[in-house]
């Protein structure tokens, strides 16, 4: 059913990105998992539903929809399945940098590329520097107006069909943290190519890359904001980011407790009676709901005070851990009551599972976002 406490806009969107996952994410979600193949139909798809690059201004081509919304259609994408979630979810990533730090004219060359239904990507973590952003061994030095990029990125996701990317890259090593920057660099500049392809426990169908950079010109005019600002941007995005994970979680536990809820009412015990019917069931499925329910308020609280442009990291990074040790633990519940059926590779919920794990670590690990609610409570 429609959440009735939403808005007849927000219901509506609600609607769409639920017949949306039925038609084009369900269907096929399994296969693949099983192949480990991109779905590149599905950006066409998303784009002809208008629920594409949901958060690029309407002004440069986008919907330009709130972030509440937008965490309501990837609740649904990421009850569909989490791999194509984060697929679609990854426009955003690569968005919000020229959201927060582009220029008009920046914004206006670099949205094109993905509102006319092609992929962006986010290119920070290296070899060297996964939660510990600092170590950034990516360099970017300045040739006259130009830039020279050299360096290694890791763990890129989309990144083999991206048309363009943000690439993070130190324009003054002696400055550490304050000496990185932030750059668009389309993916026909000579000398970026892709390496490695990463072969995951799970979002399998969600493509997962290493970046090469040699020797890669790109004009002074794709810095963003000013050197030493990439840090700043990064932590910007990864705060708008976060809760948009902390949406698939919620619709990815919430997968699974509907397919447990189906599993134990259908099931019969040694006597003949329904799973549901024994109290122990009751009161498992009930916990399951309540984590569920306590994930997608927490998320939209988060979203209420970002619309509102009040503070908003220390509840980004309380949605994103909760939504997503929520979808875990959830999961990995649904595997237990299903038995030895939700441990089968038939099962819906072993997918569901191995997809969770992913979230409580990428994005920042829950280890990282613990340390910055406590670094907020207790400044």
């Amino acid at each position: 059913m429609l959440d009735k406490s939403l808005t007849p806009e927000q219901q509506e969107y609600q609607q769409l990105a639920r017949d949306f996952t039925a038609k084009h994410i369900i269907p096929v979600a399994s296969e693949y998992d099983r192949t480990g193949d991109f779905p590149e139909f599905i950006l066409k798809e998303v784009k002809e539903a208008g629920i594409n690059c949901m958060a690029v201004p309407k002004e440069y081509g986008g919907p330009g929809l709130s972030s509440l919304i937008q965490s309501i259609v990837v609740e649904e994408w990421g009850y569909g399945c989490a791999g194509f979630a984060t697929t679609l979810a990854g426009n955003g990533l690569s968005t919000y940098p020229v959201l927060i730090a582009g220029t008009d004219e920046q914004k206006k060359s670099f949205y094109p590329y993905i509102v006319n239904g092609g992929m962006g990507a986010f290119a920070l973590t290296e070899p060297g520097a996964g939660s510990d952003a600092g170590g950034v061994a990516t360099v970017a030095k300045r040739e006259g107006d130009e830039y020279v990029i050299n360096g290694t990125k890791c763990f890129c996701t989309t990144g083999s069909y991206a048309s363009v990317f943000i690439i993070f890259a130190s324009t003054d090593p002696s400055l550490g943290t304050k000496g990185i920057s932030a750059f668009i660099v389309e993916r026909e500049r000579e000398g970026l190519t892709i390496g490695a392809v990463e072969h995951k426990l799970g979002i399998r169908s969600s493509n997962t890359v290493e970046v090469l950079l040699k020797n890669v010109r790109v004009p002074a005019a794709h810095l963003l904001g000013q050197e030493g600002d990439g840090m700043k941007i990064a932590m910007k995005t990864l705060d708008m980011a976060r809760p948009i994970v902390g949406a698939i979680g919620v619709g990815l536990a919430r997968r699974a407790m509907d397919e447990c809820i189906k599993y134990v009412k259908e099931r019969l015990d040694i006597n003949g009676k329904p799973l549901a019917a024994h109290q122990n069931v009751q009161f498992r499925i009930a916990d399951m709901a309540i984590q569920v329910e306590a994930a997608r308020q927490l998320l939209r609280r988060c979203m209420s005070l970002k619309e509102a442009g009040l503070p908003y990291s220390k509840e980004s990074a309380m949605a994103k851990t909760f939504a997503t040790d929520t979808a875990m633990k959830v999961s990995a519940e649904a595997v237990d009551l299903m038995g030895e059926f939700g441990y089968s590779l038939d099962s819906v919920v072993e997918k569901l599972m191995r997809d969770a794990k992913v979230m409580q670590i990428y994005e920042g690990t829950n280890q990282i976002q613990r340390m910055v609610i406590a670094g907020q409570l207790l400044r």
